[in-house]
């Protein structure tokens, strides 16, 4: 292991965000393996949330069970890495509510929850399946927020 990997799985165990995914491993009787970079494979995860094929909470990446061998998506694992060092720059589990701001914004921008997060796109928004979509003005994001909660909205749907 490089030196660089082993300093992230140092920090991200004192930033208590590796401790936390071991945690939610257990509970969720993931199967745990050792990958690449001193990253911890957390297989076969089958609770409803968060709705992901894969996710990452400090160095312990979390695959659905329809990922049988990680290492067979090599994109998605070095997208998932680049997750696992976002928890170091934000010390930890502060990244939870800075992601979901992130989640917040881009819902905003684009109607989306990763196309303008940018945890997600510094980790690479194709590499970890997400297609970009395009940006509104948040004049038009507003209206159609204000819309949506119009009770003259019958559709059923809530447009983001």
């Amino acid at each position: 292991m490089q030196t660089r990997h082993a300093l992230r799985a140092v920090l991200n165990t004192v930033n208590l965000a590796t401790p936390l995914g071991l945690i939610m491993a257990a509970v969720s009787r993931c199967d745990l393996e050792w990958g690449p970079e001193g990253l911890i494979l957390a297989k076969n995860y089958r609770p409803r949330l968060p709705i992901a094929g894969a996710f990452t909470v400090g160095n312990v990446i979390f695959f659905r069970p329809h990922f049988a061998e990680p290492r067979e998506v090599p994109a998605l694992l070095a997208h998932e890495a680049r997750h696992s060092w976002q928890y170091v720059a934000c010390l930890g589990l502060p990244f939870f509510p800075l992601y979901f701001a992130g989640v917040a914004w881009s819902l905003l921008r684009t109607g989306d929850p990763a196309s303008r997060n940018p945890f997600e796109r510094f980790a690479g928004l194709q590499a970890g399946g997400y297609r970009e979509q395009p940006t509104r003005s948040l004049v038009a994001a507003l209206r159609s927020r204000q819309h949506s909660s119009h009770p003259h909205n019958t559709n059923g749907r809530r447009p983001l």
